[in-house]
């Protein structure tokens, strides 16, 4: 990598002096993917430094030895998160409305199986998380794929679209907030999903795993929050995003009607897998004591989608971006590049510079539709960020002025 610009605007905060060399350890496949001079901005984890907090309970937990845990539900956990749930909407939990997952993409996989068959159509918006239509084509069901709408203000639902894609339907796969565009569904939107889901009789699995990574300030509404479709709703998240820690997997399926969880996770039976020891210990300590942290990485992460914006606006002007309002990645529109076509490989090979390929956030029927757009993960500091950044702006710089140079003259 070459010489990395000063720190940014947190000179005491550790994520503001972030050593390359060091996030490139052995155990990184974010860092060891690629070439030791290409910049990783591209799977979805932190570069910061974990929570003290956390590190503190996982080193206290090995103290006490690594046998099985409470598999029944970790006494200690569980109120933590229901209290937590409960700042989203998600109130009166039954005392079965909770179980425990190895990850969130397991949850997404049993609900497909559990409540769809073989050859039926699954709704769900484009471009999308890719184990979306991942885990419906793998089980051979159909991706009623519904590509969201440009909108002036950002992307949008296309309700007549969404409509037509239900009928015939069983099941409405959603992601709030969205990845990869960054929205968070409104009250409205939500209450056009919820007014959905009742008239054409889905069921709906809700992924709310960046929950926690929002930048408005105001409070989180989960789909389920309203009585109408908690019972024909899953919601599935769990701490590994926000709080850094990808590599301890863990997630939680919770509803309001315990027949519909028990439904889903028994379906998957003993291929599902359960949760680890040390997962447990992460998420607990999280809920309890890594508040202040996770406040300040959010405000860090403001920060650093603020700055990208910025960028763009005044060094590369043509690509297209609306600022994400929750996650950390930035969803872009390279169309205009004459590199378009394979804007990835260009940037991996011009600008050593590694970046999730549009396309793969949609099923094979789309995939056409998002050539040219990027995700890139800005969760890494200002100094990284920015070294980043010029790089690519000289490389797509360097293409453009070659599609000039060969443009007839008039």
């Amino acid at each position: 990598m070459t010489r990395l610009p000063p720190p940014g605007p947190h000179p005491a905060d550790p994520r503001d002096v972030l050593d390359a060399l060091a996030l490139r350890h052995p155990d990184s496949i974010k860092w060891n993917h690629f070439p030791p001079d290409v910049i990783p901005m591209w799977i979805a984890d932190m570069d910061f430094p974990v929570a003290p907090a956390i590190l503190s309970a996982l080193h206290e937990r090995l103290n006490h030895g690594l046998g099985y845990h409470m598999m029944a539900g970790d006494p200690q956990l569980m109120p933590l998160l229901r209290a937590h749930l409960a700042t989203q909407g998600l109130t009166d939990l039954p005392d079965d409305g909770i179980a425990m997952l190895p990850g969130v993409v397991p949850g997404l996989y049993a609900t497909v199986h559990a409540l769809t068959t073989p050859g039926e159509p699954v709704v769900t918006m484009t471009p999308i998380y890719h184990p979306f239509h991942l885990a419906i084509t793998d089980l051979g069901r159909r991706v009623a794929g519904v590509p969201l709408r440009e909108g002036e203000h950002g992307y949008e639902i296309n309700w007549a679209a969404m409509d037509a894609a239900a009928r015939g339907s069983r099941l409405l796969m959603l992601c709030h907030p969205h990845n990869p565009t960054g929205r968070v569904w409104t009250p409205l939107e939500l209450e056009k999903l919820r007014d959905l889901a009742l008239s054409r009789d889905l069921f709906v699995v809700s992924d709310e795993l960046h929950a926690d990574l929002r930048f408005s300030g105001q409070s989180f509404e989960s789909f389920a929050a309203d009585p109408r479709v908690r019972s024909r709703t899953i919601t599935l998240t769990g701490p590994c995003k926000a709080y850094n820690a990808a590599g301890l997997g863990i997630g939680a399926m919770i509803g309001h009607n315990a027949g519909l969880v028990k439904r889903v996770k028994s379906t998957a039976g003993g291929l599902m897998g359960h949760e680890g020891a040390l997962s447990v210990t992460m998420w607990r300590a999280a809920l309890r004591d890594a508040g202040p942290w996770l406040a300040e990485t959010v405000a860090y992460l403001k920060d650093n989608r603020d700055f990208l914006s910025a960028y763009l606006r005044e060094h590369l002007p043509w690509v297209k971006f609306t600022p994400v309002e929750a996650t950390y990645l930035a969803w872009l529109d390279l169309r205009a590049h004459p590199r378009a076509g394979d804007i990835q490989k260009f940037l991996l090979d011009e600008a050593r510079v590694a970046v999730h390929d549009g396309p793969v956030f949609a099923s094979d029927a789309w995939k056409a539709q998002y050539q040219g757009f990027i995700r890139l993960n800005f969760a890494t500091s200002r100094a990284i960020l920015t070294e980043a950044l010029d790089r690519m702006r000289e490389a797509l710089d360097g293409g453009m002025e070659k599609r000039q140079e060969t443009e007839p003259a008039f």
